[in-house]
């Protein structure tokens, strides 16, 4: 499971980081630094290993570094099921984060090695340290709140600023020394700022007080023996797998690995989802809320196969057919991808807004209808790159402002989704199962990166002719796909709320 359950250790009185537990700000800081590591290396990925041996880069094709860069922010994503079944049954949420970022630290110091033959090695690192640390530093925030605290929400807010601010000093910073230190440098910026992140982390460790120190729910002396056998295994098996990879032994396409992995993350989806529908004693209303939530994970799944364009297709975009030149100084390519973390700070208090005023004009939209909004609006940004990709096929370098154009629609569509999606999840599971369906809910991540990263790989830059339909391809995917939730939109509307009467029944239900 992603989320761990409630440890309550703290209490109201505690005000120490703008009116929240001094915990926050230990986990705020921790994360704000995890995450400048993470997008900082991330926004390089692709452009690294297109370019060519002869300047310093790995020179695989389009095809192949957008497959790989699918299968590692897919497993980043996936890693977060054992990760946090790590954190509850095995080590805590306080070691978990801890190790998981010096296991981070490790890979991108991997990655900064001046060596082509230690890349994969470090991005193997990298996804094992993010499935550790990510989702369980999110639930140790909700650990610091009790259930009644009304500073819950708000505390969320705190840290998904960390996030963003993270993200910004990630591009920035990376993305400056790419340009004019060279790529090594700037995956070893990754390192120094995960490394920053760590010290802070161990130095403050005593404003998490006792709160996720051990598993919450351990398990037996035996079952945590064969637990560690099996973690150890599964290392050996993978440390052997890179072996026989590196030297020859197995041949490794990454095109066809991406697409068996998407179809084993959709399968095991689908078996997951299946067993809680079918065999999880549901009643009625809980089954119509599982058909609601089914909807909405299809919606983020595509959402994030169009969305995640950004590392990928879009990152290529803005080096190759962008004009970046203010004046004389260049614009670096991954700068671009800040605009997100920038909307999103500026626009997330409206959309916050937003819903509430609705509300009070008694507007309600099921959650269908705004994962469907937020899918269309990300799909019209699609339709700007089409016809910016128009210019690039005729040989001219694009304006800035087109890929900007495209981030806002992208981050708008975002805040109408990801945090409904959420919501919904939290809200229309079966309450004995809101964990593991959040886990489930988790795989679409996965599925919709994987994805992303097999459409990047379309775009040929020897056939620059077929970049506008392939865009116009995505677009009109994604808002055919919004239209259909609209649609049915009636009829998820009555599940919701069949879902919502379910959930207040085992509410009030007797213990």
């Amino acid at each position: 499971m992603i989320f761990i359950g409630i440890q309550m250790t703290t209490n109201t009185n505690d005000t120490g980081f703008f009116g929240h537990p001094r915990g926050l700000q230990t986990l705020f800081m921790t994360e704000m630094w995890e995450r400048m590591s993470y997008y900082g290396m991330r926004a390089l990925l692709v452009l690294y290993m297109t370019l060519s041996l002869q300047e310093g880069g790995l020179g695989i094709t389009v095809a192949s570094a957008g497959a790989i860069y699918g299968l590692y922010t897919g497993a980043v994503y996936f890693m977060g099921l054992p990760g946090g079944w790590m954190a509850d049954r095995l080590i805590g949420g306080q070691k978990a984060v801890y190790y998981g970022g010096v296991i981070i630290m490790i890979g991108h110091i991997i990655l900064a090695i001046p060596a082509q033959s230690t890349f994969y090695i470090g991005l193997i690192f990298v996804v094992l340290g993010t499935g550790l640390l990510k989702p369980n530093i999110g639930a140790i925030v909700g650990q610091l709140y009790a259930p009644s605290d009304q500073r819950r929400d708000s505390g969320y807010t705190l840290y998904y600023m960390g996030i963003n601010i993270g993200a910004v000093i990630g591009y920035t910073v990376c993305g400056y020394l790419q340009v004019n230190m060279g790529y090594h440098w700037a995956f070893g910026a990754a390192a120094v700022g995960m490394a920053i992140g760590l010290v802070q982390y161990r130095i403050t460790l005593g404003n998490l007080g006792a709160v996720a120190a051990v598993p919450t729910q351990p398990l037996s002396v035996s079952a945590q023996k064969l637990s560690w056998n099996i973690i150890g295994a599964f290392l050996i098996v993978v440390a052997g797998i890179t072996y026989a990879i590196y030297n020859g032994f197995i041949t490794f396409d990454p095109v066809p690995v991406a697409k068996a992995v998407a179809v084993i993350f959709c399968l095991i989806f689908v078996a997951y989802f299946a067993a809680i529908y079918f065999k999880g004693n549901l009643n009625a209303n809980e089954k119509k809320g599982m058909w609601a939530l089914l909807l909405i994970c299809i919606a983020s799944a595509c959402f994030w196969a169009g969305f995640e364009q950004a590392g990928s297709s879009l990152n290529l975009f803005g080096r190759d057919y962008t004009d970046r030149m203010l004046g004389a100084f260049e614009i670096p390519t991954a700068w671009f991808q800040s605009a997100n973390s920038f909307f999103i700070v500026i626009l997330s208090p409206f959309f916050a807004a937003l819903w509430i005023n609705l509300a009070k004009r008694m507007i309600t939209p099921s959650y269908s209808v705004k994962c469907a909004f937020g899918l269309i609006v990300m799909a019209t940004g699609f339709i700007v790159m089409f016809f910016a990709s128009q210019y690039a096929a005729a040989g001219l370098k694009v304006a800035p402002y087109w890929l900007i154009a495209t981030y806002f629609l992208h981050t708008v569509g975002e805040l109408c989704l990801s945090p409904v999606a959420l919501s919904a999840v939290s809200k229309l599971s079966p309450k004995r199962f809101a964990g593991q369906m959040m886990g489930v809910f988790v795989l679409t991540y996965s599925i919709g990166n994987v994805i992303a990263g097999l459409l990047a790989g379309n775009f040929d830059p020897e056939n620059l002719e077929q970049m506008p339909n392939l865009y116009l391809q995505i677009s009109l995917f994604g808002i055919s796909i919004g239209i259909i939730l609209v649609l049915l939109s009636f009829k998820t509307k009555y599940w919701e709320m069949s879902a919502e009467s379910a959930a207040q029944e085992a509410e009030h239900k007797p213990a």
